[in-house]
């Protein structure tokens, strides 16, 4: 019942913590979006193809298929 009774003053507290609260928001600057720098090399254009280096050992027949075995166990499990 106290609700109700002040419900005039609860909407005003609200409609001020709205007023300011659009205010606030309304002072932030906007973001100030930039593109990322990207090395000259690693861009593909219609002309070039992009090229990807990638330095690591081939893997054994055998750790092949020890990793195909800890892959299916993992699938069962």
């Amino acid at each position: 019942m106290n609700l109700i009774k002040h419900m005039e003053a609860a909407f005003l507290v609200s409609l001020s913590v709205a007023g300011v609260a659009t205010v606030a928001i309304d002072m932030i600057p906007p973001a100030q979006a930039s593109v990322p720098v990207i090395a000259e090399n690693s861009i593909a254009t219609p002309t070039r193809m992009a090229v990807v280096k990638v330095s690591a050992k081939r893997m054994t027949e055998a750790e092949k298929q020890q990793s195909m075995a800890l892959e299916r166990a993992r699938r069962g499990a």
